[in-house]
């Protein structure tokens, strides 16, 4: 006996949205663009250590750099989306960032390549990057049914961090073989790749409401403030992702010079152990939906935290020979319960926030989440600096380690599943219901 969809809910086809034409262009897009950004993460460090010859602290600005933007524009951001069309945001942003990654082969042909040339380029590439990641989390309700956002996630998870498999490795070999400098042309590439599939699209976007000229933007920016402050499990999951990225983001902004300058390993098996170390993420993103219809997801969301946490200490264990087998074995297990993590988070955002104030609320989020990056990363440079690399990534894990129990403060513990709706309306102006995406 064959059970029916619920009511309201599409069709189902043997395969899903591998069906569904638009999202398959969505999907090849961000899949191309993610390995040359991941091929970018190794490269960039790597041009500035080993072409530019540049210290711990600046390799660690360069991380900083790109994820400042956040800081600077992230709220104005949110509300600005919330105004446009997200489709040509999106590919104006892709064109952008190619011409971006372009100039730095470019002016090392010439020979006037510089690291301040580095950190405007991964400065102008993290602005993008800004509207782009925003525009996209609201472009995907468009596309695709509440019904059918998990799956979409669950895919665009999958080939997210199957780049950080992929691009790594791919970083290493063409640095090793041509080096780094060429490896960032890959990512232009990418990028033009990404903004000619989005180009294809069929899906007719509603119009975003016209802005009330009654309503600044501050108070736009406000509402998706106080949405966030005000709901529990959106607040808390905010805290524990800012508090996270901190140990996340600031190991990893000295990983490159740890391996290389301590560890005494040449560009192309550092590329590759940073392959390895993501491997995790594939079978998490591949895992995530399954764990949340059979543990719940507030359950499952509490077990990736965990696996995302004290196994990070097995990173600063590396050595020459088989002490690489620590971090190669910490950086699976964080990237299956970051991967988990990543997937229910942004499907539970995606269907529990109000439509209209998606792009608000997502910046809101990711402010805090991606605002202690740059700190982190310039703290990690520091201790690198004055401590050595290897004391740099013990603190950091360190602090990673003890990051999930941010999670049992909130109201996650005591449910087993995630709600499908805030249990009271968003006390927030709202625009017509006309302009709500069309399902």
């Amino acid at each position: 006996m064959t059970a029916l969809a619920p009511a309201g809910s599409p069709p189902r086809r043997r395969g899903g949205l591998l069906w569904h034409r638009d999202f398959r262009l969505l999907w090849a897009g961000q899949a191309v663009s993610s390995i040359g950004s991941n091929v970018t993460a190794v490269a960039l460090p790597l041009v500035a250590v080993a072409v530019l010859d540049a210290g711990t602290v600046q390799v660690a600005v360069l991380t900083a750099a790109a994820w400042l933007p956040w800081l600077l524009v992230g709220l104005p951001a949110g509300a600005w989306v919330d105004r446009l069309p997200r489709r040509p945001v999106m590919i104006t942003c892709d064109v952008v960032s190619a011409l971006l990654f372009l100039s730095v082969p470019a002016a090392a042909l010439v020979g006037v390549l510089t690291v301040w040339q580095l950190l405007l380029v991964a400065l102008g590439a993290g602005l993008a990057r800004v509207f782009f990641e925003t525009a996209d989390q609201v472009y995907l309700p468009v596309l695709l049914p509440p019904a059918e956002v998990p799956e979409g996630n669950a895919k665009l998870q999958v080939t997210h961090t199957a780049s950080y498999v992929v691009g790594p490795g791919l970083a290493g070999l063409i640095a090793q073989a041509v080096g780094a400098v060429a490896a960032l042309l890959l990512d232009a590439v990418s990028f033009l790749v990404s903004a000619a599939c989005l180009a294809r699209i069929r899906t007719v976007e509603p119009r975003p409401a016209r802005a009330d000229r009654s309503r600044s933007l501050r108070r736009e920016i406000a509402d998706g403030l106080r949405f966030v402050a005000r709901d529990p499990y959106l607040r808390v999951m905010t805290v524990f992702g800012a508090a996270s990225n901190i140990g996340l983001v600031g190991y990893q902004a000295v990983l490159v010079v740890f391996l290389v300058r301590e560890v005494g390993l040449a560009p192309g098996p550092v590329g590759l152990l940073v392959a390895v170390m993501s491997v995790g993420g594939v079978a998490g993103a591949m895992l995530a939906t399954v764990a949340g219809r059979r543990l719940g997801t507030a359950r499952a969301t509490l077990m990736a935290a965990a696996l995302a946490g004290p196994p990070a200490l097995l990173i600063p264990l590396a050595g020459p020979g088989a002490a690489l087998l620590w971090p190669a074995l910490g950086g699976i297990l964080i990237g299956l319960g970051v991967a988990v993590n990543n997937v229910l988070k942004g499907s539970f955002r995606q269907t529990y926030t109000p439509h209209h104030l998606l792009g608000r609320v997502t910046v809101s989020m990711q402010l805090l989440n991606f605002g202690t990056i740059p700190p982190a990363a310039l703290l990690a440079g520091a201790l690198g600096a004055a401590f050595g690399a290897r004391v740099a990534v013990l603190v950091m894990t360190a602090w990673l380690a003890v990051t999930p129990l941010i999670l049992l403060v909130g109201p996650l513990r005591r449910h087993r599943d995630l709600p499908r709706a805030p249990r009271e309306p968003a006390d927030v102006a709202r625009p017509p219901a006309a302009d709500e995406p069309a399902r």
